[in-house]
This record gives structure tokens, C-alpha cells and sequence, in this order.
């Protein structure tokens, strides 16, 4: 049988054996009462990692992004975000939801930045007609933007308005460990202008579950008890954490042949007739591309490729989306252009 090529997501990564080893050997306790040992470790790594003074893991992403919201924003206030960032698209609308939160989007430029004058601009005064903005939160990398990686000058930018007119930074880093290997910078630099940072282990890393918040102690404070109060809290998780400390500690260094294979899929792409695309925009394993061969659109190329072996995600009319991971080799790479290829020829 023929093996699948799976492109739709960097999520659907198995754990490695290595992981599966330690998930069984785990030592564990009760984490509500801060008794697993496993969890405990975890967090000090990723406090270390992020370079903030403590960490809190968490069972998802959207969790880490709704919880650090609710511990930054009260009823009423309101949050400044791009209009392509993952948590006002695709965390259904949980922090208005749940928090009461307001979300003011504000338009992404294609790398993902918002402009800085534009965000300044968005501040609200202290008028009893608003509600009072109290955070921005950036992306990086930005998924809906192509995987692209924020500048670092450009979050320090973003930091220091926020430091000047009173707000918090909060950065999205899903994938921020693929953000750090692109621009040869530790993850720590990548977050040293933001006071809350969340960050997965489930996707380019490939432990089965989870994601973790980074900040101050009293932000993580103030985190642990919205992620109670929102379902979040865990008994003997360390059986979790053992899986993503592995991930952290062997897992990182390789994204680099991800974002390879990713260059190669997009020049590759980029000269198929009937496909649309500037590899120059591909920075890491993301890869969006248009299909503009006439009588095509993205939902029926998606189904042919699907037919052939070859899994991607549609993402709007004409657009699709491929992502690499530790799953999909140099020959995989190969194998996909050949069948994309193909299946436009017809």
C-alpha cells in the first residue's frame, strides 16, 4: 500500500518512540496540588527556555491563548490583533465568549507585522464612550500569513508601546521554536519585549498533546487560576509533560530540514503551470500557494491530490496550504511535486 503524504498540518505528527518511552516511565502526581514532579520540571524548562521567571502547561493552545488573555484583559477591556491572527479566527471567539473580552482587529501587512502607527493609533484614550485597551497580541510565526517570522527589531518595537502607553504583549509562538530556528536566535530573544508568551509542543515538535504560557510568576499566578476555572487543571499530567520535555530537548535543532523542505515544495510549486506562488515568502514549514488553472479551484485540486496520496488543506476558494514535519522526508517532497504536477495536466 502506498503511504500517504500527509501536508495538511504539522499537528498530525506522531509521538516519536523516544517519547512513548518516557510517557511510560513517567514519574507522576497530582498537579492541582503541584505534585508532578514531571509537569514541575517541564515548566522550569520552559520558564528557562522563554527566559521568564515561570511557566504554566496547559492542554492546548487555544487554552494558553484564552487563559493569558483572561489573565491580562477584565470584562469590557479590550485586546488590539491582527485581522489573519489564529485567535481571532480560529479559537472561536473564546476570550468575548468566555471573558468578555473585546477584540479590535487591525489589518496584518504579509509578513504578519500590524503597522506600528496603526497599532499607536488603535490605543484608546481614557473616554468612558470606549472600552480600555489593555493588551496586543502579535503572532510569530503567523500560520495565515505563510509561516512568516517576525523581525526582531520589530517586536521590540511593539514592546516598548505597549510599555509606554500602559499595555501588555502577549505573543502567540505556536510555532515560535520554528521562529527561532529561521532567524538563528534563542527563543528567549524572540520573547524578551512580551509579557506573556504561549508556546506548542504538539505541532512542529510532535508530542501527542499539549502547549505551555510563559511570563512574570503573578501573571502565571493569575494563569493557573483561569485555567482552573476554564476546565484546564490536571491531575497526574506528568505522563503529558514527559512527552513534550522530550519534544523540547530533541526536537527543536530539526525544524531546520522541515523549513528546507518546505523551500524546496515551494520552488518546486512556484514552476508547475496552473500554480501561483513566491517561494521567496516561504521562511519556515508553511507553504500557501493558488491554483489558477482554469476550471480548478483549491477544493478540487485538494481532492484530486487526496485521491492520489497526497493530503492538503483548502483555505479559501483558490488557496491551499502544506505543511512540513518531522514525518515528511526529502522523497516525500519529490513524490508530492510529481502528483501535483500530474493532476494539473489532466
Amino acid at each position: 500500500m502506498t503511504t500517504v503524504i500527509d501536508l495538511r498540518s504539522d499537528t498530525v505528527t506522531k509521538p516519536t518512540p523516544a517519547m512513548r518511552r518516557a510517557m511510560a516511565e513517567a514519574e507522576v502526581g497530582d498537579d492541582v496540588y503541584g505534585e508532578d514532579p514531571t509537569i514541575n520540571r517541564l515548566e522550569a524548562l520552559v520558564a528557562e527556555r522563554l527566559g521568564k521567571e515561570a511557566a504554566l502547561f496547559v492542554p492546548s493552545g487555544t487554552m494558553g491563548n484564552l487563559i493569558s488573555v483572561l489573565s491580562h484583559c477584565g470584562r469590557g477591556d479590550e485586546m488590539l490583533l491582527g485581522d489573519q491572527a489564529h485567535i481571532f479566527h480560529y479559537e472561536q471567539g473564546g476570550s468575548a465568549a468566555v471573558g468578555g473580552v473585546h477584540p479590535r482587529i487591525l489589518p496584518n501587512r504579509p509578513d504578519g507585522a500590524i503597522d506600528l502607527q496603526q497599532l499607536a493609533g488603535a490605543i484608546r484614550g481614557d473616554d468612558e464612550h470606549f472600552p480600555v485597551t489593555r493588551l496586543i497580541a502579535l503572532e510569530n510565526t503567523h500560520n495565515r500569513c505563510g509561516g512568516r517570522v517576525l523581525p526582531l527589531d520589530y517586536i521590540d518595537a511593539v514592546g516598548a508601546l505597549a510599555r509606554a502607553r500602559g499595555l501588555k504583549l502577549h505573543i502567540d509562538g505556536a510555532r515560535l521554536w520554528n521562529a527561532a530556528v529561521a532567524l538563528g536566535e534563542s527563543p528567549a530573544r524572540l520573547v524578551a519585549a512580551a509579557d506573556s508568551v504561549s508556546v506548542c509542543f504538539s505541532k512542529g515538535l510532535a508530542a501527542p498533546v499539549g502547549s505551555a504560557v510563559a511570563g512574570s510568576r503573578e501573571f502565571i499566578r493569575r494563569a493557573r487560576r483561569m485555567r482552573k476555572q476554564v476546565g484546564g487543571g490536571m491531575r497526574q499530567a506528568g505522563v503529558l509533560a514527559a512527552a513534550a520535555i522530550v519534544a523540547l530537548e530533541q526536537m527543536v535543532d530539526r525544524l531546520a530540514e522541515d523549513h528546507a523542505h518546505a523551500r524546496r515544495l515551494a520552488h518546486g510549486l512556484a514552476n508547475i503551470d496552473g500554480i501561483r506562488l513566491d517561494p521567496a515568502t516561504v521562511e519556515t514549514n508553511i507553504v500557501y500557494f493558488d491554483v489558477i488553472k482554469p476550471g480548478w479551484d483549491a477544493a478540487k485540486l485538494s481532492a484530486a491530490l487526496a485521491a492520489e496520496g497526497v493530503r492538503m488543506n483548502d483555505t479559501g476558494p483558490y488557496r491551499l496550504r502544506a505543511v512540513t514535519h518531522y514525518e515528511i522526508s526529502a522523497a516525500d517532497i519529490e513524490r508530492t511535486l510529481t502528483i501535483v504536477e500530474a493532476v494539473l495536466r489532466t
